[in-house]
């Protein structure tokens, strides 16, 4: 089965990987190598529990898109 992978990195360092059409499969991992193979680890696991429970993997299809928020740069300076 084919998913959306969405990666974001970290300001302390690595990356937080999760699935947009499986939002239960979410990891982490220090580069994003280690990040997809532990979501991909983590989205076979999730399937394994599914399975046990009788649980059907989503089938959703997300909307990705990349949207302008108007936001103070002043905001952003601060953080």
């Amino acid at each position: 089965m084919k998913f959306t992978a969405c990666y974001t990195k970290l300001e302390d360092g690595g990356y937080m990987g999760k699935l947009l059409e499986w939002p239960n499969v979410i990891t982490d991992g220090e580069d994003l190598k280690d990040c997809r193979d532990s979501l991909m680890e983590a989205a076979v696991e999730m399937a394994d529990i599914y399975s046990e429970d009788g649980m059907k993997i989503p089938k959703r299809s997300p909307i990705v898109e990349t949207i302008d928020i108007p936001i103070n740069e002043s905001v952003l300076l601060a953080s």
